[in-house]
């Protein structure tokens, strides 16, 4: 049977790897970049962090998050992981259950992989971009940049449209529309948020732990810890990424709280910073949270309570030290949308899982055709769940 997936990247090349299993299997990947695994190698800064110990539903995203099932019973991560371990890659788990390889190098990964696929024979185009594809009597015919290629079962795993520098691309869902399918509305996720630049423009390449809170129209959306990384625009770094999703498909007015001091009440905020302007009654406001904070987010927290910096600690009111510990706990950040797609790591949304079948990943819509990764309207939150579902989908496929 001749196999062809659309795609080079993490979901394809387990595709592969699991299609080149059956002897009687000619598979090829088609690739539109000039190598595999491209986008693969930017992952985790570079790293990879390949999976999560705690990939489950609840860590994705969709119309039907639940659809992953089948394909996570079939590859959970113990099996992901023994996978990778008898082709050589060897990994750590860290203790927020990221894994990671043990180099520490994404490229491990990727050579990982594409060595098994050389090894098992699989044919590998790169610089091949599919133009498109048309049903015939018993498979597909597909129009490349180059030739024409036969499939009798075809796999689309183009990935999504994040990323563009990276391979990030709309091909699959324009390939999977000419065969009937739809696609939802695509945002961008796992993605710095731009903010009101009042408070930020003076943080830029500050970094601090928080626990971050969004609110639409006054409602809590979502709320998460981590570390946050201030930008030109607004912020980044995981506990943007987390919260970057939600961001992209509100459409209410926004806003971000940090809570900078997320192991402390804001009474005994009130109290430590009382006993310090008493300790020090000479030094001046801008100096209230030495110690606590760094030196340029304790600044701005001063001023975004609206005191003079130049003031001395033994003039300040209660008053004043209660909006400091406020400011502390609930620091505000008008909320303007997020970055483009092209500085997404993930698309949110994609072709509706309701249009292929959970048990296998083929359509319903085009028998022979089957999806894998991104292009399907999965998407996970940060922290390797969204590589785990392209495994899964990939080797389900």
């Amino acid at each position: 049977m001749k196999v062809i997936i659309i795609g080079g990247g993490a979901s394809g090349m387990m595709a592969a790897l699991s299609a080149s299993e059956d002897p009687n299997n000619t598979v090829t990947v088609l690739e539109r970049q000039n190598r595999v695994g491209k986008k693969l190698m930017a992952t985790g800064n570079g790293r990879c962090n390949l999976t999560n110990k705690a990939a489950a539903p609840s860590f994705y995203h969709g119309q039907q998050p639940e659809f992953i099932r089948s394909a996570f019973e079939q590859l959970p991560v113990e099996k992901t992981l023994e996978i990778f371990r008898k082709l050589g890659l060897y990994t750590v788990m860290e203790d927020s259950g990221k894994y990671y390889p043990l180099s520490d190098q994404a490229n491990s990964v990727v050579d990982t992989l594409r060595f098994a696929l050389e090894q098992r024979g699989v044919n590998i185009v790169t610089s091949c971009d599919v133009l498109s594809v048309h049903k015939k009597a018993r498979g597909y015919q597909l129009e490349t940049t180059g030739e024409k290629y036969f499939a009798d079962k075809l796999i689309v795993a183009c990935g999504g449209c994040a990323g563009k520098a990276l391979g990030g691309t709309r091909s699959g869902y324009k390939l999977l529309a000419s065969l009937g399918h739809s696609c939802t509305d695509l945002s961008p996720s796992l993605v710095q948020v731009k903010t009101d630049l009042t408070y930020v423009r003076s943080l830029k390449g500050v970094r601090a732990d928080c626990t971050m809170t969004l609110k639409a129209s006054g409602r809590v959306v979502q709320q998460t810890s981590g570390e946050v990384q201030f930008t030109d625009f607004g912020v980044s770094g995981p506990v943007t990424f987390e919260l970057s999703r939600a961001v992209s498909v509100c459409k209410d007015e926004m806003v971000l709280l940090l809570d900078f001091m997320k192991h402390y009440t804001e009474e005994q905020l009130v109290r430590s910073l009382c006993d310090r302007a008493q300790l020090f009654p000479e030094l001046h406001a801008e100096q209230l949270l030495t110690g606590m904070l760094n030196t340029r987010l304790g600044l701005t927290v001063v001023k975004s309570a609206g005191l003079n910096i130049h003031d001395p600690l033994k003039t300040l009111s209660d008053m004043d030290l209660c909006k400091v510990a406020h400011a502390l706990k609930y620091f505000p950040l008008k909320v303007e949308g997020t970055l483009g797609m092209e500085h997404a790591q993930v698309t949110a949304g994609g072709v509706p899982t309701a249009e292929f079948r959970a048990d296998t990943l083929e359509s319903r819509l085009a028998p022979g055709v089957f999806a894998a990764g991104e292009v399907l309207d999965i998407d996970g939150d940060c922290g390797g769940f969204n590589l785990q579902w392209a495994w899964s989908s990939g080797h389900l496929a």
